[in-house]
């Protein structure tokens, strides 16, 4: 597991460098790509060894019998996170986006609101925006570098036409650990305004020393309006399988989702479930372990590194691979500051203002990446900002 080795992505229809120079003027030539949530690390072993037996094969037919496969992801939850899950519970997605776009459809109706915790992942707006439901930002408060949640303020903001909550946690992008009181709040919220509640746990198994992912699942009294997502792409960067996993408890919402499905003609990925079964065992774990652990050391190098500039804030990461930094202090307006980072600095980032309310003056960075990049970004980062020193 070498993950200083730097593997050259552009030209391989790589989303994250083949598209950085259209999108944010950055040149795969000599910029840095810092965006899109996939990692520049190789795929754990036991994964590209179950695809290249597929390849050794050669008959890429209709994937059938999936017991092995529910029992790695029954077998992951329990192992990592405590979580017993029933094997009939899980729907496969192609991709958690994809999943949010059938809770979407399976369990609203056009017209309705739907909440997010904003800012958040820029995707849930997007899908809910486009099935024709109406978006409802409930603010997070900054507590000095820190999002709460704030409770009190949300249930002043409810008309009673919201019917579904979709929750990130961990939280992206600003890398909390909700805590087992602020997710107890949260089913509270759901119950006081009869809302499904859509939790996207993608980010659970990237979590820092220090904090602990408690999965909404073991919340007493979550089940009947639950609806769990998870997935091994963020953790051993397999996006590109479109495979993720919709766990419902409840039957009557399990119900309900199987027969959006069935609606939409959506069936699974071969090469995604493969993928899958083979990331999620003993030896997909050690690579998780290792994996993590290595990009906690560019955390650390990165948010000493950018907290060092004068008016910029690394918001601490509890978790995930994806650093939320804070423009403010700068004083400068959001076009100043990018065009630095993007002009000067040359690293394509995410724009804050795409998670939504709160995100003005924001920019995301993906450190999932060799540590040399890491330290070239910082590197430029203080030259870009060097006035400030």
């Amino acid at each position: 597991m070498n993950f200083d080795e730097i593997h050259n992505r552009v030209g391989t229809h790589s989303v994250k460098w083949d598209m950085m120079e259209m999108l944010y003027g950055v040149s795969p030539e000599d910029g840095l790509s810092m965006w899109v949530a996939d990692m520049d690390f190789q795929a754990a072993e036991p994964i590209q060894n179950a695809l290249k037996a597929m390849l050794d094969h050669g008959i890429f037919g209709y994937y059938g019998d999936d017991a092995s496969y529910r029992a790695a992801i029954c077998w992951w939850m329990e192992n990592r996170h405590g979580w017993t899950v029933d094997p009939a519970s899980i729907f496969t997605t192609h991709g958690l986006v994809n999943g949010t776009g059938v809770c979407v459809d399976a369990f609203t109706q056009e017209g309705d609101g739907v909440v997010l915790m904003a800012p958040v992942y820029h995707a849930f707006a997007r899908v809910i925006t486009a099935a024709g439901r109406r978006v409802v930002e409930c603010d997070l408060r900054n507590d000095n570098g820190r999002y709460e949640m704030d409770f009190d303020a949300w249930d002043q903001q409810m008309d009673g036409s919201e019917k579904m909550l979709i929750l990130c946690s961990p939280h992206n992008p600003g890398g909390r650990v909700w805590t087992r009181e602020e997710l107890e709040g949260v089913l509270a919220f759901a119950k006081r305004h009869d809302l499904i509640l859509v939790s996207d746990e993608i980010h659970h198994d990237l979590v820092f020393p220090g904090a602990t992912h408690i999965p909404m699942a073991n919340i007493d009294g979550a089940e009947e309006r639950l609806v769990m997502m998870t997935s091994p792409s963020k953790t051993f960067n397999i996006a590109g399988t479109h495979c993720g996993q919709v766990i419902i408890p409840d039957t009557k919402l399990r119900a309900k989702f199987a027969s959006r499905m069935a609606a939409l003609g959506l069936s699974p990925n071969a090469f995604g479930l493969h993928a899958t079964e083979a990331a999620y065992s003993p030896e997909g774990a050690k690579w998780a372990d290792a994996v993590l652990d290595y990009i906690d050391g560019n955390r650390k190098l990165f948010d000493e590194g950018i907290n060092a500039i004068p008016g910029l804030a690394s918001m601490p990461m509890e978790a995930t691979y994806l650093a939320w930094v804070d423009f403010s202090g700068t004083g400068m307006s959001m076009g100043e500051f990018t065009k630095r980072v993007e002009k000067d600095a040359k690293i394509a980032v995410n724009h804050g203002p795409t998670f939504g309310s709160g995100g003005d003056n924001f920019l995301r960075f993906n450190l999932a990446t060799p540590r040399a990049h890491v330290e070239e970004a910082v590197k430029r980062m203080q030259a870009a900002f060097g006035d400030l020193q």
